[in-house]
């Protein structure tokens, strides 16, 4: 069974940063696609970042694209989500989920297995 853990999220003001981590389970975490995605109250769930298996190749959102930077750590089954210059905007809940398909997906219907979320919130 394969499970994700997120942690890292809280408030903070605008221009400020945080970093999420997203620990999986398994020992196949090597072979997974990751992506992040959010979710903000009312609105649906937007693609954030995605990044191969291989570490190559990683994908932004444009919204995100220069502030934010997705890594990984396949010694760590740690996926990470760096993000500097917050706006109020990017105030959600957001997720980290795994992809066991070949190519790197923005779609969260082709996400296999999904962590149960952790808050940002920032402030103006």
């Amino acid at each position: 069974q394969v499970q994700l853990v997120e942690s890292g999220g809280g408030l903070v003001q605008a221009g400020g940063s945080l970093r999420l981590s997203c620990v999986v389970s398994g020992r196949t975490f090597s072979t997974y696609n990751m992506g992040w995605f959010r979710q903000a109250p009312g609105k649906e769930r937007e693609f954030v970042a995605a990044i191969r298996w291989n570490i190559r190749s990683p994908y932004y959102a444009d919204s995100v694209k220069g502030r934010f930077t997705i890594s990984r750590d396949n010694a760590k089954n740690t996926a990470y989500l760096q993000m500097n210059s917050l706006k109020p905007e990017d105030t959600a809940v957001y997720y980290c989920a795994a992809d066991t398909s070949v190519g790197l997906a923005t779609d969260p219907t082709k996400y296999d297995y999904w962590g149960q979320g952790t808050q940002v919130t920032v402030s103006s």
